[in-house]
């Protein structure tokens, strides 16, 4: 009896696991998403392996190019510095962006890293070194219950808190950093809203006649070498969060990511 009582649980198991599966897959797949055969000319054009999508907020659509990889999950890399800046100044790790974190006069692995600096600067100068020192200060215990809360990708810090989002299991698609941008753009995390608009604030890239641009840029060495640059463009009251990964093995081809970022953001309108 009790071994049948064993076989029943994990049949039980089994079926509800299938059918959160299924679940997960059909809301994935729910996603109203255009192709863009601009932007596949761009890839194409470029001769770059990768996807870009954009995310209208208010028409609740998507549209891209290789919306495959496009759900696929990859490493953050550098743009955790967005959540990682809000889970600092929301849990107090950090007092406002422009708190001074002193350089230890350590060699660092850029030049333009090694001098105090607030996170007004250091996002911009992606300083790897400041983050991890905000996130060892947050906690490991305070980052995954942050990154958990705001449904990160899949959610997984580890148990290394100061490289988790560089070498570790974290893990986010491009539709998934729209999804988290378009409520950052809009200030509906479930942060307070004077830490969302500081983050908007040092994201802010650049500004048109009618558009406002945000953004952050990210490689990745690990596994399979990665870049990705991603944000949101604020037009006439509307709200489009982007997110583009290609293939990146060299540092040198780091220019390619915001130019065919660009050109995407050009081809669809969002950018004039």
């Amino acid at each position: 009896m009790i071994g049948f009582q064993s076989v029943l649980k994990l049949v039980v198991k089994c079926i509800v696991g299938a059918l959160v599966a299924t679940l997960v897959s059909a809301s994935a797949n729910a996603i109203d998403w255009q192709d863009s055969p601009a932007i596949a000319a761009l890839f194409a054009k470029a001769d770059l392996q990768g996807t870009f999508v954009i995310y209208d907020v208010s028409a609740n659509t998507y549209t891209g190019f290789n919306r495959s990889r496009a759900e696929t999950r990859f490493i953050p890399a550098s743009t955790f510095k967005l959540p990682n800046s809000l889970i600092g100044l929301a849990t107090g790790a950090v007092n406002s962006v422009d708190e001074i974190f002193p350089w230890d006069g350590k060699p660092r692995w850029m030049k333009s890293w090694e001098k105090d600096m607030d996170l007004r600067e250091a996002i911009k100068l992606s300083a790897v070194p400041v983050y991890q020192e905000v996130a060892r200060r947050v906690g490991l215990q305070r980052m995954q219950q942050n990154v958990s809360k705001i449904g990160y990708g899949n959610s997984e810090i580890g148990t290394v808190i100061d490289d988790f989002w560089l070498d570790g299991s974290l893990r986010i698609s491009a539709v998934e950093q729209t999804g988290f941008l378009s409520k950052l753009a809009q200030g509906t995390l479930p942060f307070p809203n004077a830490v969302q608009a500081s983050v908007r604030d040092i994201a802010r890239l650049e500004q048109g006649s009618d558009w406002t641009l945000y953004g952050k840029t990210g490689w990745s060495t690990r596994e399979q070498p990665i870049g990705w640059w991603v944000g949101w463009v604020e037009k006439n009251g509307r709200y489009y969060a982007f997110a583009l990964n290609i293939d990146m093995p060299e540092q040198a081809d780091a220019a390619k990511r915001i130019e065919i970022g660009k050109a995407s953001l050009l081809a669809l309108g969002v950018l004039n």
